[in-house]
């Protein structure tokens, strides 16, 4: 039996992850700032602890988890968001017998960074979208002006880094999808110092793509791909519904490229948009953590936690490449968001995105309660604590 800490047990991906481990017989902790964190309801979980938000106090977050893991005897670690993984790499040198299934923190750092990454994969042949970069200051700004500018605009600003982590907190920082030079000075201006340097890249029109991977010194473990069904909001978000497919071998074969080149181990979800006019997939980003809709893996037949602690513990595990497709995950909460989405969405709205469901078509969708290959991911007849508090905090949060 292993002691695991986990930590943002708000994260649907963290109760995944308590399932998988709790139901194998290992003592799993969850630590989070909120007051009931999602995955701290699971009869898998044995405690969970509070812990300062690791956002608006670093310094605090960090040492509140480091007694966590002296106090109740934790063997393995694992941070669960781009932030929380930023801080506690920081925590190995002084804790030398805790296991962190992660790459040493340059590494992390490395893949993490869009700038270096584009870089790298260019260099491998991996197709990026093209671009230009702006520094903090310089003149580079007038270049990428006039670069968005030959292109109508049609370009998105990326910074660098997602999350920066300083003294005073972490700073996030989104895509930004340009469309005009209005828009694009905007953006512009709203990134603080942190975000930068940003990246200015074509836009890419088509869906997206993803390879979802574990790996050990950049050699592939197992390998999974879903496709999106329904999103909130159904304009481009957070996968609600999603179905297992077979991992498309050039999709496959790039994420292989890039995890050897920055010799990775551990998990990671390789991030890619396909050209809708030429079906040619572009590099977007690479997330060197969990992801939001793990159970489905898990449901299908990979199930990447007990795969990682495996890995990490020095077993030599098989490496997994079959599942079974056709599997469905289901978020009841999220799809109930993705309803109302279409429900209240204006003219203006459905006039700019065609795409969009009929309001008698969503509901019609929404109101069959299952089909064959159909899973609930939150929702566990065996387990059905946090669906009652994930349920509790949704009609909270209707609350003004």
């Amino acid at each position: 039996m292993t002691r695991v800490l986990l930590t943002d047990g708000e994260q649907r991906s963290t109760l995944a992850v308590v399932r998988s481990l709790g139901r194998a017989g290992h003592e799993v902790f969850v630590v989070s700032s909120a007051d009931r964190p999602l995955a701290g309801a699971s009869r898998y979980c044995h405690a969970a602890r509070t812990v300062p938000d690791p956002a608006a106090d670093p310094a605090a977050f960090r040492d509140r988890v480091e007694a966590v893991v002296r106090g109740d005897g934790i063997d393995v670690l694992i941070p669960m968001t781009d932030v929380s993984a930023s801080l506690l790499l920081q925590i190995r040198d002084a804790n030398p017998a805790l296991q962190i299934p992660f790459p040493d923190r340059e590494a992390y750092e490395a893949i993490s960074d869009k700038r270096r990454l584009v870089e790298v994969a260019a260099r491998l042949g991996v197709p990026v979208p093209q671009g230009v970069v702006i520094e903090e200051s310089g003149s580079d700004r007038e270049e990428a002006r006039r670069w968005a500018a030959e292109r109508g605009f049609d370009v998105v600003l990326k910074p660098s880094r997602s999350v920066a982590v300083g003294p005073e907190g972490a700073a996030k920082a989104g895509v930004a999808v340009v469309g005009s030079a209005e828009r694009f000075e905007a953006a512009l201006a709203a990134y603080p110092p942190s975000a930068f340097p940003l990246l200015v890249q074509e836009r890419i029109h088509g869906p997206g793509l993803g390879a979802f991977l574990l790996a050990r010194k950049g050699e592939p473990v197992a390998h999974f791909a879903h496709r999106r069904l329904r999103e909130k909001p159904p304009t481009g978000g957070v996968s609600v519904y999603r179905e297992s497919i077979e991992l498309r071998s050039d999709l496959r074969a790039y994420a292989e490229q890039i995890l050897k080149a920055f010799e990775w181990t551990g998990v990671a979800m390789v991030e890619f948009k396909e050209d809708e006019a030429t079906g040619r997939p572009y590099l977007m980003e690479v997330n060197g953590r969990f992801w939001g809709s793990l159970q489905l893996a898990i449901d299908a037949g990979v199930d990447f936690p007990i795969l990682l602690l495996r890995l990490m513990r020095g077993d030599d595990p098989e490496p997994v490449t079959r599942y079974r497709t056709g599997v469905r995950s289901r978020w009841l909460w999220g799809d109930v968001d993705h309803l109302l989405w279409i429900l209240r969405a204006s003219r203006a709205t459905r006039r700019a995105h065609p795409d969009l469901p009929t309001r008698f078509g969503a509901l019609i969708r929404f109101g069959r309660p299952w089909w064959p290959g159909d899973r609930l991911e939150v929702l566990w007849l065996r387990d059905a604590r946090p669906f009652a508090r994930e349920s509790l905090n949704w009609f909270r949060s209707l609350v003004p």
